[in-house]
């Protein structure tokens, strides 16, 4: 009877439960770091919000793009808060998948006057903006540096200007590199993929004077910018790069850079707290950092830029809920609530506000690099990529369905080239045939 009782008492308070959350609200996310402790964090939402109840579908990433995407174009309306990555929100926003936040803001004015739109990085905010609307707000986000490592420099007579050049660079890692002790001048993406070794290359080719296409969608990847960018990126990595680079991908190179096997290393600014971890790095004392290479052509697009973000599927039916959990989990109160949690500052999710940035605790714990990071974010204008004018946004992708294949496609091409397999000139030829054929297909030419 006592156990009947303590059922029937359990049940009636997860009724009573119910009974106050006054809607549900599903939220779709990536099983990485930040997102899982935003997860752990729902109690706190529910100290703000209790009539909104919270359930969670939390997968790897490839796993949730395919589940999320088929959702939201369906209309399916099974999630109402979504994480979608920076290539994805112009092409949903344009497909008419994603409830446009603006609106949003303008009827909810006390969470606007506290959330403060204007605290976003412009770069972030403006890679999330479309016809003049938002249509997500930022978690996390991130742009590439210049790694480098100090006491080899030192040891070269070498010293790293805050812009190097790509030149410099050349000639900094053929000082530098020495096989026989194991030590290479400068390790690059080399591996495949249109999120590896095409999205290091894209920002090279953008120096270079390079783009995907002309504003009538004509391909370009067979021009004297892409053949100048990649014949200087497969003579570089040959020259000064580490054995087997085709194999190497972000992790692969982290490794190699936290060993101290390289001399240098341009990639994603979150390596900085990677490097700076005593627990993985043996390089902390020696690590430096710098803006990544500008090539003879321009100076846009170095910098490439890459956010997670939260937003509200347009077949949502809580789109208020929705709004309101969107908001507290990207806000200046959320990023101190991690900080206050986990103890740390260095923590909390990166590249998202002005505030962050300025936070005493957080430049202490940030070291060095917080100030380059934020600079390198607000450079990185993804409608302001290349020299000459496209009809695409974004750095080191372009912003079509169907970028993500021909990005690989074009990828395997460019490793062609860096292994021996091919040719420069060969791997540019396939590249272009690659690139024209997917905007005749897709309409996209005239």
């Amino acid at each position: 009877m006592k156990r009947l009782a303590l059922l029937t008492a359990a049940l009636s308070l997860a009724q009573l439960s119910v009974a106050q959350a006054a809607s549900t609200i599903t939220i779709a996310t990536v099983n990485n770091p930040d997102m899982v402790t935003m997860q752990k964090l729902t109690p706190e939402f529910n100290k703000k919000y209790p009539d909104i109840a919270v359930k969670w579908v939390v997968l790897p990433e490839n796993e949730l793009r395919q589940k999320v995407t088929l959702d939201v174009a369906s209309g399916a309306g099974s999630f109402d808060v979504a994480t979608v990555g920076a290539y994805e929100v112009p092409i949903w926003a344009k497909n008419g998948w994603l409830s446009p936040l603006t609106p949003l803001f303008a009827k909810n004015a006390d969470i606007a006057k506290t959330y403060n739109l204007n605290d976003i990085i412009p770069g972030v905010r403006n890679a999330l903006t479309q016809n003049g609307n938002l249509y997500a707000v930022p978690f996390y986000a991130e742009s590439s540096m210049t790694f480098y490592n100090k006491d080899l420099f030192k040891k070269a007579g070498l010293t790293m200007p805050a812009q190097p050049t790509w030149t410099q660079v050349q000639g900094f890692a053929a000082k530098i590199t020495d096989p026989k002790n194991g030590v290479y001048g400068i390790c690059l993406r080399g591996l495949p993929g249109w999120g590896e070794n095409a999205a290091f290359f894209t920002t090279l080719a953008n120096t270079f004077g390079g783009r995907w296409y002309d504003n009538n969608w004509q391909a370009q990847l067979n021009s004297p910018a892409w053949k100048s960018a990649l014949n200087f990126y497969v003579d570089l990595m040959k020259k000064s790069g580490p054995p087997g680079a085709t194999s190497n991908g972000f992790t692969e190179n982290l490794t190699l850079m936290s060993q101290g096997k390289c001399g240098m290393w341009v990639d994603a600014t979150v390596a900085a707290g990677f490097l700076s971890d005593p627990t993985s790095s043996k390089i902390v004392n020696s690590v430096g950092f710098a803006n990544a290479p500008v090539g003879p052509g321009t100076p846009r697009g170095n910098h490439w830029y890459w956010s997670w973000n939260l937003a509200i599927p347009k077949s949502t039916k809580q789109e208020d809920s929705a709004f309101k959990f969107l908001t507290w989990a990207t806000s200046q109160e959320y990023i101190a609530l991690v900080a206050k949690t986990k103890g740390n500052w260095a923590s909390v999710p990166p590249g998202t506000r002005t505030s962050t940035y300025a936070n005493p605790e957080y430049k202490k714990a940030a070291g060095a690099f917080s100030g380059l990071v934020q600079s390198a974010i607000n450079s990185a204008d993804v409608k302001k990529a290349t020299k000459d004018a496209v009809p695409y946004t974004g750095i080191q992708f372009v912003a079509i369905p169907e970028f993500q294949a021909l990005g690989t496609q074009v990828g395997q091409y460019i490793a062609g080239a860096l292994s021996g397999q091919t040719s420069v000139d060969q791997a540019l030829v396939l590249a272009q045939t690659a690139a024209n054929k997917v905007a005749v297909d897709g309409k996209y030419q005239k």
